[in-house]
């Protein structure tokens, strides 16, 4: 499946980005991720649909408040929400939770299990 942007109100969710024009890893570094993989990581897994990331993002800046990534087992018909967060922005969490959870019942018919690493 290719990325899919989703609108979470004050927020806005991406696909995360190491590029020329947007670099997520400083956000990364600031909610705990430090691999300079990572980023790589979440789009192969994206293509190869095991796992969903995205950018939560600050509308204004586009800079990354933090990670937010949905598990599927579509065996189970369920999904897992896990993430990190950048220290004080828990109300973008929430948004992209919620969001996310959305995303995952409407468009891929999976119940959502609770969240974890936040």
């Amino acid at each position: 499946m290719e990325p899919v942007e989703i609108n979470a109100g004050d927020w806005y969710l991406r696909a995360l980005r190491a590029d020329d024009r947007i670099d997520d890893r400083p956000g990364l570094a600031r909610a705990g991720i430090t691999d300079p993989d990572h980023v790589h990581r979440r789009a192969a897994a994206w293509a190869a649909d095991r796992r969903y990331s995205w950018a939560v993002c600050e509308p204004t800046t586009g800079e990354l408040v933090a990670e937010i990534v949905l598990t599927p087992d579509t065996e189970a018909g369920t999904g897992q929400i896990t993430g990190r967060t950048v220290p004080g922005h828990d109300r973008a969490w929430e948004a992209a939770r919620a969001a996310v959870g959305r995303f995952a019942a409407g468009a891929l018919g999976l119940t959502v299990a609770a969240e974890e690493n936040h």
